[in-house]
């Protein structure tokens, strides 16, 4: 059975909008199958509720961000989708930005202090950047 790393709550809490923000950029998303993404692309590393996504929705709703709408499914239920805006896709590149900068720094003080990183599998040294969630150009 594998190890599941338990990432600490402020490193998910700053990563939220990133993440959020980067999902929708692939399309318009509802809260389940945003749920189900994140735990695709962190390998499962990443496992949200409901209560932890959609304050975050919510709050990139507000900011202007993200739009929503509501549609049924073809199952008759009714779902809230999202949809990233022009306003969100430039705060989506900005915290591109700021996301490689802190990984860069943290690459190079770990490199420069030879600080040793186990290595294994599900080991985050074995793991895709933070960054490579991410879509390229974003």
């Amino acid at each position: 059975m594998r190890e599941v790393m338990v990432i600490n709550k402020d490193l998910i809490a700053a990563s939220s909008t990133p993440i959020v923000l980067a999902i929708l950029a692939e399309g318009d998303s509802y809260g389940y199958a945003i749920l189900r993404r994140v735990r695709e692309l962190s390998g499962g590393r990443m496992a949200w509720t409901d209560g932890m996504l959609y304050p975050v929705l919510h709050r990139l709703e507000r900011l202007g961000h993200v739009v929503a709408r509501w549609e049924v499914a073809e199952s008759g239920r009714r779902r809230k989708y999202y949809r990233i805006t022009p306003g969100g896709r430039a705060r989506l590149a900005e915290e591109r930005r700021q996301w490689e900068a802190v990984d860069a720094t943290l690459r190079g003080i770990w490199r420069a202090l030879c600080v040793p990183l186990p290595a294994g599998p599900g080991h985050p040294a074995s793991q895709p950047a933070a960054g490579a969630l991410l879509p390229q150009g974003a």
